[in-house]
């Protein structure tokens, strides 16, 4: 099946896709920041950029969107009837790409957290950043 968009409808709400400063990070952000942790952002010399650096820590958080990053069995992730081929293959190259950094970053010291964008949402935001919290403090 082909595009229901012409292909500069297209590219243009794909530029409109944010990969930083997405809601689900910025919740990340603002709730650690008000428990007083500091971190630095996208940091370019890690692989992957991550989304957020706990350097004393030695701690990752990575947001990822379910759909982008392909959350296994979340309601959020299901891929679009149009072009099925292309953004199959286009989400298994960004799960490939995360599982690779995941590596990397595992064997250079860091603890890796992903915090998934569904976490984030209703009843299941408070247990999630409660236990971001305290998995932080160990």
């Amino acid at each position: 099946m082909s595009d229901v968009h012409t292909k500069e409808t297209r590219s243009f709400n794909m530029s409109r896709i944010q990969a930083k400063n997405t809601k689900p990070e910025l919740i990340v952000r603002q709730f650690l920041h008000k428990k007083g942790y500091r971190y630095r952002l996208h940091v370019k010399d890690l692989p992957g950029k991550p989304d957020l650096v706990f350097p004393k820590l030695r701690t990752i958080i990575q947001v990822n969107g379910c759909f982008w990053h392909g959350h296994e069995g979340c309601k959020y992730f299901s891929i679009p009837a149009t072009r099925k081929d292309w953004w199959e293959s286009k989400i298994q190259r960004t799960i490939m790409k995360d599982a690779e950094n995941l590596e990397i970053l595992t064997d250079l010291g860091w603890r890796v957290i992903t915090i998934w964008e569904c976490q984030l949402k209703g009843v299941r935001k408070a247990s999630t950043l409660f236990d971001l919290a305290k998995t932080l403090e160990n």
